[in-house]
């Protein structure tokens, strides 16, 4: 099974990796279940919402029925968060303390999926049902301050994706930004749409925090190298000379109305990179965040549980309803064609490498004549492109609009 850089041998009727090891690029990492379960419990876990304050506009509190895709990108961009604060190595300490009161297995579907219908979160007849979690010991007990500044981090990234409308990659101001290409709350967003609201989310946060990164979002299946280069090396600071980090955001389909079943090695070979976050994707209808595979099914967390509202600017916020104790897996077959792939490069040069390694890995995966995007020399205005570079009062060039068309005629709809 491969999770994002991490590998690990599985029995193939479950998610349990074994105590053994695998070569990877001449890294001998060894895998376990505990590893595993570190691993995966580790990242942020971002699911419908209910009693949130109301989304401006509209007498919405709960984005239950509609909101999954603005969720799994959410967790995407969470993902690029971790690695870019805390390195791929970190893990919560507090992770194999979350457990499921049922004492059903974690590999095992623990947690009923509640999907609730956008009418009864109008009406506000709904049932709860939420993942009921419990955090054994003390929480907060660090062996030095590495590990206390970490949390630090670990719990401010978790704030920026607070149901609030200060949050900075919040519910509340993701639909803002989503308002200037025409969305409100309540309507469905599809893969593509929702790479452009995060890129927009990024551009304008302010935090000191938050200026040494940022996205950049694919332009017909093609990222233009110098255009990325160009956002590393724009610092808002004068002084500052570093170049920024960047996650790079590619939507894809992967087939016409089904998922074409030659594209499996292809999802493989992206979901195997050091560099690739994961993958906004799903099946008709439901949008899932796809962080790695086991054979021919991908290993994804699952945005469709409806729990509470956590009030994230409270100091010592709990922290396990941002933490899934349970992968799932759905076989390659049943994934929807349209996607948004992510991946984190560090810097200028770290973005040339993964150029380089994510041209090869395209090369070898694909069955066609040409891959389903490409990286390309020079700025996208070198090939006679429009220029795509958005204005303070419109989230979408019209270039970029003419594109989102494409993409959003079989993107996720309302359940």
């Amino acid at each position: 099974m491969w999770y994002s850089l991490y590998f690990y041998f599985v029995d193939e009727n479950e998610l349990l990796p074994v105590s053994s090891g695998c070569t990877i690029e001449d890294h001998v990492i060894a895998g376990s279940v505990e590893e595993f379960r570190k691993d995966f419990i580790s990242r942020i876990w971002l699911t419908y919402r209910e009693e949130f304050p109301p989304i401006e506009g509209s007498a919405l509190t709960t984005d239950c029925g509609w909101g999954c895709t603005l969720r799994t990108g959410q967790m995407l961009l969470a993902q690029g968060l971790i690695l870019h604060f805390l390195g791929r190595a970190w893990t919560w300490p507090d992770a194999l303390n979350i457990e499921n009161s049922d004492s059903e297995s974690w590999t095992s579907n623990t947690v009923k999926k509640f999907t609730a219908s956008f009418e009864a979160s109008l009406s506000a007849e709904r049932e709860l049902k939420t993942p009921t979690i419990s955090l054994k010991g003390t929480i907060g007990r660090y062996s030095d301050d590495r590990e206390m500044q970490n949390e630090i981090y670990h719990r401010k990234i978790i704030s920026w994706f607070g149901d609030s409308p200060l949050a900075l990659f919040g519910l509340h101001q993701l639909i803002e930004y989503g308002k200037k290409s025409g969305k409100k709350a309540g309507d469905w967003y599809g893969p593509a749409v929702v790479a452009h609201i995060l890129r927009k989310a990024v551009e304008e946060a302010r935090h000191p925090d938050l200026q040494g990164i940022t996205i950049y979002v694919a332009q017909d299946c093609t990222v233009y190298s110098s255009d990325v280069i160009d956002k590393q090396c724009t610092s808002m600071a004068s002084d500052n000379t570093d170049d920024k980090a960047v996650i790079i955001l590619v939507p894809v389909r992967l087939g016409g109305e089904r998922t074409n079943a030659d594209y499996l090695d292809f999802v493989k070979g992206i979901l195997s990179l050091e560099y690739c976050v994961g993958i906004v994707g799903g099946k008709p209808k439901q949008s899932y965040y796809f962080a790695g595979f086991q054979d021919d099914s991908l290993i994804y967390m699952d945005p469709h549980y409806c729990q509470s509202f956590v009030d994230v600017s409270i100091k010592d916020f709990p922290l396990e309803t941002f933490h899934c104790p349970s992968p799932k897996k759905m076989s390659f077959r049943k994934m929807d064609p349209s996607c948004t792939i992510g991946f984190y490069c560090r810097n200028v040069q770290d973005f040339k490498r993964a150029s380089e390694e994510i041209t090869k890995m395209l090369k070898i995966s694909s069955k066609e004549k040409y891959p389903l995007f490409t990286f390309v020399n020079g700025h996208s205005r070198d090939y006679d492109f429009t220029s795509t570079t958005t204005n303070e009062e419109d989230l979408f060039s019209e270039d970029e609009k003419k594109r989102l068309k494409r993409f959003s005629t079989e993107e996720f709809v309302l359940l």
